[in-house]
């Protein structure tokens, strides 16, 4: 019996081992196939775009290592537009190549096609915000993009500005600590709670109090946290070529992390949109609601409904309150954080826009829909923050045909076309002394001499940011009121280091100090 046993066991490890053998000889063969396959496609790059030079690379690393994530790679690919004008290849890892282009009259082009997102960084957004309107192309784009529009109709954002002002107020009050020493303190924590704030009551018309409760002087909640960390990752997961498969992502630390952080994202939007489904049950019709209410974004959501009368699944409308959600509060905070610090490094147009702030609202301590039509040199402050600190500091598209440039030169089909919207803004051949803030550059008369597309914040054509309005309105409201309570200050010992994530924000941190207007000398 011991013998039988035993020439059993010796078969079955036999074919155990065979069957191993098999499966890793198969393994390499794919693993071989593969890379011979991405070989090739990378040399059919390469000779597609040899009429784009690019800065030198490394064989396997590519641009990835050029880039130190120190504070100074923004200028780094400004500085290599100066030698490759209008456009050039990057590299990022051996295998993927993007034409990054730093030039109005290439990004016309561009940006004035309906080209979808890039299927590669945008698609590691996808397990977070799903395939909402930053992300969708085609038909499906064009749809959610039409259903959407009436909920940024002048109608729908006139209110906002009320609740924007008491979020802004609240903030400011809580700023109050800070004026009272000569220490500076960061800012964008305090902001970005200040814009969800503002975002939960306009677009969800739900009062979290979150400024106050949660968050508090840390200016942090758990919504926020996982927003950072989240762009961080993606970030992370774009530099790491390994990462890219999506099998190793998911097994990695990193992964883990990243699907922690999108639980507690989507249990935040996901009880927003779970209480107003419950309050709406009885209501599907808008002119009810607005008998009520003022109708904010996710009544419009939920009661879209297209020519076939047909509605957004459940799982676009989650998609598009997971988008809304981090681009209406994020994108607005870096915008209102790096315009703050670029006044309080300019005190000179500070005070010019105090001075109009003050005359506008006559005595009053909050904007209203009004006064945002009469404040236009803090507007065109706001504009050259915005050139000199875009909020999102780039995009990119994959062709689906081939394109042509306003030079004769072609990119095919299946190229990724990367927009520097920050080297657009710092090109010296499109702007005067690129790196000055010069807000006279938005006047009428001089924003007529250059082209539309030099200015692209909130990018353009018919992909542009269905929220810019929004966001310019909340913008002002911030900046006015924070003018009217405070005088601003920077800190020359903490001057920002800006870093892309999704988001252009600072490795450490935006530091102003702050004094009561009323006790300025």
């Amino acid at each position: 019996i011991a013998m039988e046993l035993f020439e059993t066991l010796k078969k079955v490890t036999l074919d155990s081992y065979r069957i191993h053998h098999l499966v890793a000889i198969f393994s390499l063969v794919y693993v071989i196939l593969k890379i011979s396959k991405l070989i090739v496609k990378r040399n059919e790059w390469i000779r597609a775009l040899e009429t784009f030079p690019g800065p030198p690379k490394h064989w396997l690393f590519g641009h990835v290592r050029e880039f130190k994530q120190d504070g100074n790679d923004m200028y780094k690919v400004v500085k290599w537009g100066e030698s490759y004008p209008l456009a050039f290849q990057m590299w990022f890892g051996p295998f993927v190549s993007i034409l990054n282009i730093h030039h109005p009259d290439y990004v016309k082009t561009i940006l004035a096609s309906t080209e979808p997102k890039d299927d590669l960084s945008y698609r590691f957004l996808i397990p977070w915000i799903g395939d909402g309107l930053l992300v969708s192309g085609g038909q499906k784009w064009f749809r959610h993009r039409r259903l959407l529009t009436p909920g940024f109709h002048y109608d729908v954002l006139k209110p906002y500005v009320k609740m924007m002002a008491d979020s802004a107020k609240t903030m400011l009050d809580k700023w109050e600590t800070h004026s009272k020493s000569d220490e500076s303190f960061e800012l964008f924590e305090h902001v970005s709670l200040m814009t969800l704030d503002s975002i939960m009551k306009c677009a969800f018309s739900s009062n979290t109090n979150c400024q106050t409760v949660g968050g508090g002087e840390s200016g942090t909640n758990s919504y926020i946290k996982a927003v950072y960390e989240l762009s961080d990752l993606v970030n992370v997961r774009f530099r790491t070529f390994p990462y890219h498969s999506e099998w190793i992502f998911q097994l990695s630390p990193h992964g883990y992390k990243y699907r922690k952080a999108c639980n507690v994202a989507h249990s935040h939007t996901g009880e927003i949109i779970r209480n107003r489904k419950e309050a709406l049950k009885d209501e599907k019709e808008l002119g009810r609601i607005q008998a009520k209410r003022n109708l904010d974004f996710l009544d419009i959501l939920l009661c879209a409904r297209d020519e076939d009368q047909q509605g957004l699944s459940d799982e676009a409308i989650r998609a598009e309150v997971d988008t809304f959600m981090f681009e209406g509060h994020d994108t607005t905070a870096s915008g209102i954080s790096w315009t703050l610090y670029s006044l309080a490094c300019n005190p000179e147009h500070q005070q010019i826009c105090r001075d109009e702030v003050i005359s506008a609202l006559e005595g009053r301590d909050t904007m209203e829909w009004e006064d945002l039509s009469k404040i236009p040199y803090t507007t065109m402050c706001i504009k050259e923050s915005l050139r000199l600190y875009p909020p999102v500091p780039g995009m990119s598209r994959k062709l689906t045909k081939p394109m042509t440039f306003f030079d004769g030169r072609t990119v095919p089909k299946g190229c990724l076309v990367g927009t520097s919207i920050f080297g657009i803004h710092r090109n010296a051949t499109v702007w005067e002394n690129p790196n000055a803030f010069d807000p006279l550059r938005f006047l009428p008369k001089n924003s007529a001499k250059r082209s539309p597309h030099a200015f692209v914040p909130f990018s353009a054509g018919p992909r542009n940011c269905i929220g810019q309005n929004f966001a310019m309105n909340e913008m002002k409201v911030v900046v006015a009121q924070t003018l009217k309570r405070y005088q601003l200050t920077e800190d020359p010992t903490k001057k920002p280091k800006m870093i892309p994530r999704l988001v252009l924000r600072s490795l450490n941190g935006i530091h102003v100090k702050i004094k009561p207007v009323d006790l300025v000398p």
